[in-house]
């Protein structure tokens, strides 16, 4: 792509869009960026840009600015069916995202990994698997560094290993993964993508320019995904903890197999399941998609089963926080969907105080009820979505009622949820937050909702000290 005395424009100035705009602006591009926000909200973001002579608009997008530009770059945040975007579609103008501009200039490999829940582990661990196997990898995306601001360290020996999120893989156009991977696919982001089926739509986009000689990684055990295998020229390696695939990753007699041959039996053991160190199933999963893109690209056993059994939980996903008074708190900020709250539900057996709430996605939390009844003592609501998931969930009235429901408590924000936790939690209880919701409504993203809630919780131990 040159981009040399282009105009382009970058729509929206989260992390993805402010390394667009500095690294078009360093392939000689003339840069224009527009946001919605007001200069006060980005008073951090916009000295950086004047100062590297790019154009910066703000509060709004202006009709005029969108007219002209030779390309429009547009940042995940953004809605595709955006009026000012719609208008500069009609009229023929090229618009892609930041995923797809970085994949002109990437010079390795490329391991694009997507899916509701469990992509951020995935990836950082698949980036483990391929360093401890000898590759030059290197990480980012939508898991925190911008594909685009890999390209200055990414070398031709190196593979790209990236997180990929539905919003990307809308405004791809020609990204091409070596080995697409998809973990699961269940309802979410429903307020932007608006049904199930253009959500699904866009997350299958990742095999979209696949060729025969590249791999396509899927959820055996998900329906949704087994749909998938359709939509791709790849060769399609399955993994699953439920059942034995011909060709992928699965489980044997407690031990996590590979087999790479479909029909031939040739069958590679990797490590014994008791070796892993996460909780929960769904991390046996992430996992198993882990050492099938792992092992595609070459890796050897025995260095795939030391990254997994050197692995550690990835910040604000089912990381334990601290032990008070007996009573265990994990932070799960990451569970920003009904699904992602299950699959952490399920890692516990019961005793559990749940907080739940943030901003709602169009989620269904009736879903929720029987885990529930079988696992949680109470639920504390907080955020803007308090209201529909106090009306969607069972709850009993005074807790331990006939009804076998946990008491609602309404808490408003996390920090007095967690207070009110602590106050009637006992010896053996876990206090989780897993808030099945954005964070958008009292939070930056949910690593502050993360780290507020580790805070919070350090305040409270340290608080027990004294009172000891």
């Amino acid at each position: 792509m040159d981009l040399n005395n282009k105009r382009v424009l970058v729509v929206g100035l989260g992390k993805s869009g402010v390394a667009s705009a500095l690294f078009l602006k360093a392939h000689g591009a003339r840069v224009t960026v527009s946001d919605t926000k007001t200069g006060d909200e980005l008073h951090n973001e916009i000295p950086v840009l004047l100062d590297h002579g790019i154009t910066v608009e703000t509060g709004g997008h202006g009709e005029r600015t969108f007219r002209g530009q030779d390309l429009i770059v547009v940042s995940p945040g953004v809605p595709v069916d955006a009026p000012p975007l719609l208008q500069a579609r009609s009229v023929g103008g090229e618009i892609i995202g930041e995923i797809e501009l970085a994949a002109q200039f990437l010079p390795g490999p490329i391991i694009a990994i997507t899916g509701s829940n469990g992509k951020t582990t995935t990836t950082t661990l698949t980036g483990e698997i391929l360093t401890a196997g000898g590759f030059a990898a290197v990480v980012g995306g939508n898991i925190g560094t911008p594909a685009i601001a890999l390209v200055e360290q990414a070398k031709a020996e190196s593979v790209i290993v990236l997180e990929v999120s539905s919003f990307q893989l809308e405004t791809i156009r020609t990204f091409r993964p070596k080995v697409g991977v998809v973990l699961n696919v269940t309802p979410d982001h429903l307020d932007r993508h608006r049904t199930f089926e253009a959500y699904t739509d866009a997350k299958a986009r990742i095999f979209e320019n696949q060729q025969a000689d590249d791999f396509a990684v899927l959820n055996a055990d998900d329906p949704t995904c087994v749909a998938m295998a359709s939509r791709t020229r790849a060769q399609v390696f399955w993994f699953s903890r439920q059942k034995e695939v011909k060709q992928g990753a699965g489980v044997r007699d407690g031990n996590i197999v590979f087999r790479d041959s479909a029909g031939k039996n040739v069958q590679r053991e990797i490590m014994q399941v008791a070796e892993i160190p996460l909780k929960g199933a769904h991390n046996l999963e992430n996992i198993l998609a882990a050492v099938c893109a792992g092992a595609l690209m070459g890796c050897a056993p025995e260095k795939i089963r030391q990254a997994v059994r050197e692995f550690k939980a990835v910040e604000h996903r089912l990381e334990f926080v601290a032990t008070i008074r007996g009573v265990d708190y994990y932070n799960d900020s990451k569970a920003t969907n009904v699904d992602a709250t299950i699959k952490a539900l399920e890692s516990f057996p019961t005793n559990i105080h749940l907080i739940l709430g943030g901003k709602d996605k169009g989620s269904d939390y009736s879903v929720l009820n029987e885990l529930l009844r079988q696992r949680v003592k109470r639920v504390y609501t907080i955020g803007a979505a308090a209201e529909k998931i106090e009306k969607q969930i069972a709850s009993s009235k005074g807790g331990d009622s006939q009804s076998g429901h946990p008491e609602v408590v309404h808490a408003e924000t996390l920090e007095n949820a967690l207070r009110k936790a602590n106050a009637v939690a006992q010896p053996g209880d876990v206090v989780l937050l897993a808030p099945a919701c954005a964070s958008f409504d009292q939070f930056k993203n949910y690593e502050h909702r993360g780290q507020v809630f580790k805070e919070i919780v350090s305040a409270l131990a340290e608080a027990e000290k004294i009172r000891v």
